[in-house]
């Protein structure tokens, strides 16, 4: 699998920091971005991408599954930053 974040795209806003139930994503503070940290233990629910207000967020090469998690209580609180 593999994952990006575009670094343009990116808002720093840190949904898909905060979504991501297997902590994949870290935020530099510096650069005020989100970045992939381990990728390994993504479990492709794409709920990063899903959230995204950006669309920064590309994966390729993932298990294609019916996603089997996504926080619907979070991404409706989140809904007023889309």
């Amino acid at each position: 699998m593999r994952m990006e974040i575009h670094e343009q795209a990116c808002r720093g806003c840190r949904m898909c920091v905060e979504i991501c139930p297997t902590k994949v994503l870290t935020f530099d503070e510096e650069a005020c971005l989100a970045k992939v940290g381990k990728v390994e233990d993504c479990i492709a629910c794409l709920s990063c991408t899903y959230l995204c207000p950006s669309g920064a967020i590309h994966q390729e090469d993932y298990p294609r599954v019916k996603n089997f998690y996504r926080d619907l209580e979070f991404c409706g609180r989140m809904e007023k930053f889309l």
